[in-house]
C-alpha cells in the first residue's frame, strides 16, 4: 500500500507553476490537476489567482499557441481547433482571437497540400467514392465545407483528366 504524501499550499503553488511552466496551460488543465492534491475550495482559488498573477496561466496565450501549434504541427482546420478550444472552456473572445494566429494563405496551402497527398494514398477507384474519402478525411480534420468541396472538386477534377 502507498503512504499517502501530504503538500503544503506552496509547495503545491511551486508543482503547479512547473506545470504551467512545462507548456502553456488553460484553466480546466490546471484545475483537473488540482484535482489530485485534494485541495479545500479556498486554497484552490487562492493558488489559482496567484498563478494568473504571476502569469503562469494565461488563457489567451494558452488559446493562440494551441491554435498555432495544432495547425502547424497537426494540420486541424479552424473547425476542430475550435471545438477542442471550446471543450477546454476556452472564452469566445479568446478563440476569435487564437484564430487570427492562422495565416489565411497558410491556411489555404496547407488544406490544398494535405488533400493532394491524401488523395495520392487513397487507393479507390471509383471517382465518387474516391471524392467521398477525401472530404470525409478534411471533414475530419476540420476544414470548413465549402471550402473543403472546392479544393477536393478541384484536385480530384484534375487527376481525372
Amino acid at each position: 500500500m502507498q503512504k499517502k504524501q501530504f503538500f503544503t499550499v506552496e509547495e503545491i503553488k511551486r508543482k503547479l507553476e512547473q506545470y504551467c511552466v512545462y507548456q502553456d496551460r488553460c484553466h480546466k488543465e490546471v484545475e483537473q490537476k488540482m484535482g489530485d492534491f485534494n485541495l479545500i475550495a479556498e486554497a484552490r482559488e487562492q493558488i489559482l489567482l496567484s498563478l494568473m498573477q504571476d502569469n503562469f496561466l494565461n488563457e489567451e496565450r494558452f488559446a493562440k499557441s494551441y491554435a498555432r501549434g495544432k495547425f502547424r504541427i497537426k494540420n486541424w482546420g479552424k473547425q476542430r481547433i475550435v471545438k477542442e478550444l471550446k471543450f477546454r472552456e476556452i472564452s469566445a473572445y479568446n478563440i476569435k482571437t487564437a484564430l487570427q494566429e492562422i495565416d489565411e494563405k497558410e491556411y489555404l496551402k496547407s488544406i490544398h497540400d494535405i488533400a493532394i497527398k491524401r488523395n495520392q494514398q487513397i487507393t479507390e477507384a471509383n471517382f465518387y467514392q474516391r471524392k467521398q474519402k477525401l472530404i470525409g478525411f478534411l471533414q475530419r480534420k476540420g476544414y470548413e465545407i465549402d471550402l473543403v468541396y472546392k479544393v477536393v472538386n478541384a484536385i480530384v477534377e484534375v487527376k481525372q483528366t
